[in-house]
């Protein structure tokens, strides 16, 4: 069974970082790409990033290039975003995702 869960979240200030990691469990983690999503409230779902299955590539969503860095450890089956310089329109539940299964999700909150 596969399973994704998400943790790293929390209240920060604008400006601040947070590092959200990403288990994963129940497939081959290492041969898959992976990708994270957020969905801020009252919005849609918004694609962030994807990484291949080696770290080799990676894809930004323009409104974080530069900020967020996307990384993967595969002998620990686990996904990284590393995400700096938040801003309050960074406030949103993110989610890392394969192949159309996503986690739960974890809450980040951007406030002073």
């Amino acid at each position: 069974q596969v399973q994704l869960v998400e943790s790293g979240g929390g209240l920060v200030q604008p400006g601040g970082s947070l590092r959200l990691s990403c288990a994963a469990s129940g497939f081959s983690f290492s041969t898959y790409y992976m990708s994270w999503h957020r969905q801020a409230p009252g919005k849609g779902l918004e694609w962030l990033s994807t990484i291949s299955h080696d770290g080799k590539y990676t894809q930004y969503i323009e409104s974080v290039k530069g900020r967020f860095t996307i990384s993967r450890d595969n002998a620990k089956n686990t996904l990284y975003l590393q995400m700096n310089g938040l801003t309050p329109e960074d406030t949103a539940v993110y989610d890392c995702a394969k192949a159309g299964t996503r986690g739960q999700g974890t809450q980040g909150t951007v406030s002073s």
